[in-house]
């Protein structure tokens, strides 16, 4: 009876296929709070997305708190639920449902993923291989064919990640030094606090 992560995930993390130096070395852009906070400000779609590091920060309150300003500005929030992100199915619907986030406004893959490319801005929290690009592009990627959340065709991706580390699979994400993402080096319920405080006070 082994886990759904358990059968995606099976075997993984021993053999890393790409080196992260080659994948991160020049092409990583950290961004600070007082401009991460203006390209929120400008955006008419925000899509969320939470994963297994949200439930470390317990930081479902603070992503509910800045959901609020900017639906407050006119902006359209929504989440982005992975099947297995967290420890275990239905783990993010549990943690978002703590903060009493509408159940309406949590979308499932399938459904958000054709939306990508009409959103503004994608905030990733916590969550690392199941938004890893190198699923779809590289079919020598341990991950190769999983399903992921299509985050990188959004306009602009915030990374909200401690550090570089890589997730449950060991591997590089090509997410974090893509064109489009800015990271977030903070804690994720700080940084969100922070960012919520930054919107706030314009």
């Amino acid at each position: 009876n082994r886990s759904l992560v358990g059968v995606l995930f099976g075997g993984l993390g021993t053999t890393a296929t790409v080196d992260a130096d080659e994948v991160y070395a020049g092409k990583i852009k950290a961004a600070e709070t007082e401009e991460l906070a203006m390209v929120l400000e400008q955006a008419d779609r925000v899509v969320i997305v939470p994963g297994y590091g949200l439930a470390v920060a317990q930081a479902q309150h603070a992503v509910r708190e800045l959901a609020d300003v900017l639906e407050a500005r006119g902006t359209t929030v929504e989440y982005a639920i992975h099947p297995v992100a967290g420890r275990m199915p239905g783990h993010m619907n549990v943690l978002l449902a703590e903060a009493d986030i509408e159940y309406e406004k949590l979308r499932e893959m399938d459904d958000i993923n054709p939306t990508f490319p009409e959103t503004d801005v994608a905030i990733v929290i916590g969550a690392n291989d199941v938004v890893n690009p190198a699923a779809r592009t590289d079919p020598n990627s341990p991950i190769a064919g999983m399903p992921i959340l299509d985050v990188d065709k959004a306009q602009t991706v915030i990374v909200v990640k401690r550090s570089l580390s890589p997730g449950f699979a060991g591997i590089p994400n090509p997410l974090f030094a893509a064109d489009n993402t800015l990271m977030y080096f903070a804690d994720g319920k700080k940084a969100l606090i922070d960012l919520t405080a930054a919107i706030a006070r314009d």
